[in-house]
């Protein structure tokens, strides 16, 4: 079982705007020892610029969606806290061989790196193919054995 916080609109927010009037009562759900000890999932599109800020919030997992690199959202958030993402849920459209490439992508960004789920950087659109969403499963688990336990530093 996990918690997530889903914020679609946080990413409309000033870094000040979202610290000032979003974050405190985003700590108060993240951080409710109601929860005792369930992982939390903090999770907001458009947010690359106050991922910090979306830290110090609270959550033992931290969502990005893709206009945030992995690397680079490791590289703001250290390496304390989990990252789920980051697939533009558009290439859910894509041909396969586009999409498999935006997945390899993604998993060779992740490198194996403990603590990546990988996921949508947003929720799956309604005219989605569900077997472009079943093909995406299939490619993670295979390309992933692959690379596990290869992430970099």
């Amino acid at each position: 079982m996990a918690v997530q916080l889903f914020d679609s609109w946080a990413g409309a927010l000033s870094p000040d705007d979202y610290r000032t009037y979003v974050l405190p009562h985003s700590s108060t759900v993240l951080c409710d020892p109601r929860l005792g000890g369930v992982p939390v999932i903090h999770f907001a599109t458009g947010t690359a610029a106050f991922l910090p800020l979306m830290k110090a919030a609270g959550g033992t997992v931290i969502g990005v969606d893709w206009r945030a690199p992995l690397g680079w959202a490791w590289q703001m958030l250290g390496k304390d806290v989990a990252i789920q993402g980051n697939l533009d849920p558009v290439a859910l459209m894509a041909p396969r061989h586009e999409l498999q490439k935006r997945v390899r992508a993604i998993l060779q960004e992740a490198g194996g790196r403990p603590g990546h789920i990988f996921n949508l950087g947003h929720g799956i659109l309604p005219e989605t193919p569900v077997d472009n969403v079943k093909a995406v499963v299939d490619m993670v688990h295979e390309l992933s054995a692959g690379m596990s336990g290869k992430h970099p530093g």
